[in-house]
């Protein structure tokens, strides 16, 4: 046989076991990609998806406001509340208020996560079931009267703009001025709050960080910054805006957008509380 054919031959059998070779590793990268294209894929839905049925839950437990029966009774000059949270304790005895928040997605019941696991509603719904983008929830460090000197309200930064994204409209100069009150609903009183600062904070758990609060000095110092965040990278403060340690404060707490291992913090202070029937 012709030497050049046999080295020919020799050349196209070592060939073939390299071709095989290739051919699994080809089929594991196309099978890795399909992988990372369904993750994110499943990621984008959960994040961009719509929230849950909280607006059909707005719609059942919302009370007309402009009606004659909606007036402040006659005998107690209490208003009526607008929230049916007789309704609300059905679905769920966590719920313990209601936040709204005027030209914002912000229209939320607030859930008590109970004492064993703080960050219960964190990804769960008002009814408990898992929902990445969870609820507005306090933890059971603060009262669910809002009687404490700070109750923090958390909400995910949701990039459909759902839970507490619109926080960050307080970015704005604009927006910050011209928005200086929401309101928070709870079974016995309508209460607003005036914001008086919004800024990027750092990660810590204020309520373990500041011991909840008790020492007068620790609130002074917590108050003082937040009339003054100075070293904060965004912050928008109401002039004139004076908050002692005799008032009571709602703390709002997301995610940034660009850094997140930080906070934004949205801070109001009581100005006027109702009762209501």
């Amino acid at each position: 046989m012709d030497k050049d054919v046999i080295e020919k031959e020799q050349e196209v059998s070592a060939s073939k076991p390299e071709k095989k070779k290739k051919k699994p590793l080809w089929i594991a990268i196309f099978t890795i990609s399909i992988l990372l294209c369904i993750g994110c894929i499943i990621y984008i839905i959960m994040v961009l998806w719509p929230s849950d049925d909280v607006d059909d839950l707005a719609s059942k437990v919302k009370k007309p406001i402009l009606t004659e029966d909606n007036k402040p009774d006659a005998d107690t000059k209490n208003v009526k509340n607008p929230i049916d949270f007789d309704k609300l304790r059905k679905i769920n005895k966590d719920i313990v208020a209601w936040i709204k928040i005027d030209d914002t997605n912000i229209d939320y019941p607030v859930l008590r996560a109970p004492s064993n696991d703080q960050e219960y509603y964190l990804h769960r719904d008002y009814k408990k079931n898992y929902l990445f983008a969870g609820s507005i929830y306090m933890e059971s460090y603060n009262k669910a009267d809002f009687s404490d000197r700070d109750t923090i309200l958390y909400g995910h930064n949701m990039a459909n703009g759902s839970m507490f994204a619109h926080l960050h409209k307080f970015e704005d100069t604009d927006f910050f001025s011209k928005h200086s009150t929401y309101h928070i609903y709870t079974p016995d009183s309508i209460k607003t709050y005036k914001v008086y600062s919004a800024y990027e904070y750092d990660n810590r758990h204020i309520n373990n960080s500041f011991k909840h609060f008790v020492d007068d000095d620790v609130f002074q110092e917590y108050i003082d910054y937040s009339l003054k965040p100075t070293s904060a990278i965004l912050s928008n403060v109401r002039k004139g805006s004076k908050v002692t340690i005799d008032d009571k404060l709602v703390t709002l707490s997301t995610c940034t957008n660009n850094r997140p291992q930080n906070r934004y913090l949205v801070q109001g202070v009581l100005i006027k509380d109702e009762p209501t029937d």
